[in-house]
């Protein structure tokens, strides 16, 4: 079976639109307007499929992702953080995170 890209994102589009509800909840609890993001940071597999970052950037006014974070690293190095606040550890390295 082959799978192209446009099939892949038709498949799949309604589950990228909830992707973009998340945000929209994001924004919505931090109490800011999207207009006043300075800087959208993409972590995790998910947000290497061009159709998210599409609709990331229209969201968004057409402003430009930032890709220069690693990904992968992001995301460990958040899920470290948060294992270390859940398990108590009181570090100067994470007093300001």
């Amino acid at each position: 079976m082959e799978l192209t890209r446009e099939k892949f994102v038709s498949l799949n589009e309604p589950t990228f639109k909830r992707c973009l509800e998340a945000v929209k909840r994001c924004i919505a609890d931090a109490k800011v307007k999207k207009e006043d993001v300075d800087d959208i940071v993409l972590v995790g597999g998910s947000t290497r499929v061009p159709r998210i970052q599409n609709i990331l950037q229209d969201f968004f006014g057409g402003k430009q992702l930032c890709k220069s974070v690693h990904p992968d690293q992001a995301v460990a190095y958040g899920a470290a953080v948060q294992g270390a606040i859940l398990s108590g550890v009181r570090d100067p390295a994470t007093q300001q995170l």
